[in-house]
């Protein structure tokens, strides 16, 4: 009979080292003066998210992405208290147009602030690429319950019931996550190896200076008495 073998379990805080290694470096200065687009199509400069207090900033691959769409679900699921406490404010940002803000919000049940770079400049700018590195993660996203093949099905199905078939900008766009501010300084960021590559969240929320740690999973409460 085999020999039993241990699980390998590996505890992430903001001490471990390894997270200078999914880390890269983006200069804000480059970007700060892009604009983005709120749910009305009012634009203003980028770093107007990021100049007056520290923000976790997420770049999200495509609002119609199975993927991006189940982190931001997540994402809705922060209290609002823990972001206040930590002075901290929560914002994603799409590649769509700005009119596909409204339904995403109303999918994902995100209440917190989200923009658009239809034109992905800031992307770009930020060195986020047109492609993924690897098509299996390491360390697959905690927030992705759907499989491959199950999701991307949802994704299309979402593209051809939408009022005019749309696949809400670039498929293939990579994503990532920053935390900066006050000011120009750059706290923590990292690019997406691929669709399963986010960042996850309460690590996210720990680098940002958030004390509670949240339970996103679907499992059931369980409750000692």
């Amino acid at each position: 009979m085999a020999e039993a073998i241990s699980p390998i379990i590996r505890q992430v805080t903001i001490e471990n080292k390894d997270i200078g290694s999914l880390s890269i470096d983006y200069h804000l200065e480059d970007v700060e003066d892009c604009l983005i687009y709120d749910r009305h199509g009012v634009s203003f400069p980028f770093k107007k998210l990021y100049r007056d207090r520290k923000s976790v900033i997420m770049f999200v691959r495509n609002f119609l992405c199975y993927s991006c769409k189940e982190y931001v679900e997540d994402l809705s699921k922060i209290p609002k208290e823990a972001l206040e406490d930590a002075a901290i404010r929560l914002v994603v940002i799409g590649q769509a147009a700005h009119h596909h803000i409204e339904p995403f919000c109303l999918l994902t049940g995100y209440p917190y602030e989200i923009y658009v770079d239809p034109e992905r400049i800031i992307y770009q700018k930020l060195g986020m690429k047109r492609e993924e590195k690897c098509t299996d993660s390491a360390q697959p996203s905690p927030h992705v319950k759907s499989g491959v093949f199950m999701g991307q099905v949802k994704s299309i199905w979402r593209a051809m019931t939408s009022p005019a078939f749309d696949f809400q900008g670039d498929l293939h766009q990579q994503g990532g996550a920053i935390i900066a501010g006050p000011g120009s300084q750059v706290h923590f960021s990292h690019s997406d190896m691929n669709r399963l590559d986010h960042m996850p969240i309460n690590w996210l929320l720990q680098l940002a200076g958030v004390q509670q740690t949240l339970d996103f999973s679907d499992k059931p409460t369980i409750i000692h008495v």
